[in-house]
C-alpha cells in the first residue's frame, strides 16, 4: 500500500519565503568553503529538505515512477517545497556569482567576516533545537567539531580519473554540500578532482560530467535516507553533530588568512579558475593594528555583528511563520 507524506499547507507568501531561503542557500554555495546546508539549517528548512529528498529513494515512490502513476507520485512528493527552494538557489547562483566573486577578490576579509558571523550565530540559535544536552549529544557535538576542524585543514591528494572514482567523487561532494559546515567544492579539491571536473565542464566532456552527475544523484538520495532515519531515531545527537560541523568549519571561514599553497596539475603548473590561482592551504592569523589597521578590524567586526543579527532575525521570522502541517 502506498504511503503518502502530507505536505504542510502553505500560502503563496510561504512559498515566496521558501524561495528567499533557497536564495540564501545559493548565495552560500557560491562562496568556496561555505555550505548551503548551513543556511538551510539556520533558516529552519533543513529537516524538511532532507525528508523531501528522502522520498525520492523510497520504494513506494519508485514503484509509482515505474508505473507512470504521476498524480500519486506528485501527491507523495513534497514537490512545491522543492521547486520553491530550487528556484531560490538557482536565482542566487545566476545573479550573485559575479558579485561574490568580485568581493572575494577585492574585499575577502569583509565577505568572510559576514559568513563567519552567520555561522557563529547559527550555532547559538540552532542549539535550542536539542531538547536535552545529555552525554550522547555532547559526544556527538565534540566529534562533529573535531572532524570538521580537521577536514577543512586537509590538503589535496592525487587520485585516479577512472569512471568509478568520478562517480564516488560526485557522491561524496554532494553529501558534503548538503551537510552544514562542509563545502562540496572544497571536498572535490581534497579529492584532487576540482580541476579535472572544472575542465570537463568547460570542454563539454559530457561523459565525465555524466559520471559525476550520476554520483551526485545517488549520493544525495542516499545521504537523505540516512539523515532522515537519524533525525527520526536520534534527533538530538544528529543535530548536535551537525552543530559541531558548523563550529569546526569556522576554521575555514575565519576572515584573516594567508595563502600557503596553490592547486597544481601533474606537470606542476598552477591550476586557474576564471584566471585566478586556486588556494588549497591557508594559515589563519589574528589581526593586528599594525598589519590590518583599526578601520579594517572595526568594519570586519561590525559586519560579523550584522551577520549575527541577521541570523537571529531570520530565526525568529522562521519560527513565527512555520506553516501548520496537515494531519495524516
Amino acid at each position: 500500500m502506498t504511503t503518502t507524506n502530507q505536505a504542510p499547507k502553505r500560502t503563496l507568501r510561504d512559498y515566496v519565503g521558501l524561495a528567499a531561503r533557497g536564495f540564501c542557500m545559493g548565495a552560500a554555495d557560491v562562496v568556496p568553503g561555505v555550505s548551503g546546508g548551513t543556511m538551510a539549517f539556520i533558516l529552519g528548512i533543513y529537516e524538511e529538505l532532507i525528508n523531501s529528498i528522502r522520498t525520492v529513494g523510497q520504494p513506494d515512490f519508485l514503484r509509482l515512477v515505474f508505473k507512470f502513476r504521476l498524480r500519486e507520485m506528485f501527491a507523495m512528493l513534497n514537490w512545491q517545497f522543492l521547486v520553491a527552494v530550487l528556484v531560490g538557489i538557482f536565482t542566487a547562483v545566476l545573479t550573485l556569482a559575479p558579485v561574490i566573486e568580485t568581493l572575494l577578490e577585492t574585499q575577502p576579509v569583509y565577505l568572510w567576516s559576514f559568513f563567519f558571523g552567520l555561522v557563529l550565530a547559527s550555532i547559538v540559535t540552532v542549539r535550542t533545537r536539542i531538547k536535552a544536552w545529555s552525554l550522547n549529544p555532547i559526544i556527538g557535538f565534540v566529534l562533529g567539531t573535531v572532524g570538521a576542524f580537521l577536514l577543512v585543514g586537509l590538503v589535496p591528494t592525487q587520485t585516479p580519473n577512472d569512471w568509478w572514482f568520478l562517480i564516488l567523487s560526485g557522491m561524496v561532494a554532494i553529501c558534503a554540500m548538503i551537510l552544514p559546515g562542509i563545502s562540496g567544492s572544497f571536498i572535490l579539491v581534497l579529492l584532487g578532482k576540482y580541476q579535472y571536473i572544472l575542465s570537463a565542464v568547460n570542454d563539454r566532456d559530457l561523459l565525465t560530467v555524466a559520471m559525476v552527475g550520476i554520483g551526485a544523484v545517488v549520493g544525495i538520495v542516499t545521504i537523505a535516507q540516512l539523515l532522515g532515519w537519524l533525525f527520526k531515531n536520534y534527533h538530538d545527537v544528529t543535530v548536535a553533530v551537525l552543530i559541531g560541523f558548523m563550529l569546526g568549519s569556522l576554521r575555514k571561514v575565519w576572515p584573516w588568512k594567508d595563502p600557503i599553497s596553490w592547486l597544481q596539475d601533474a606537470a606542476g603548473n598552477f591550476v586557474l579558475s576564471d584566471g585566478h590561482q586556486i588556494v588549497i592551504e591557508e594559515h589563519n592569523y589574528l589581526p593586528t593594528l599594525g598589519r590590518n589597521g583599526a578601520t579594517e578590524i572595526l568594519v570586519a567586526v561590525a559586519i560579523m555583528a550584522a551577520g549575527l543579527v541577521l541570523v537571529i532575525v531570520l530565526e525568529r521570522l522562521a519560527n513565527g511563520t512555520q506553516p501548520v502541517r496537515s494531519e495524516k
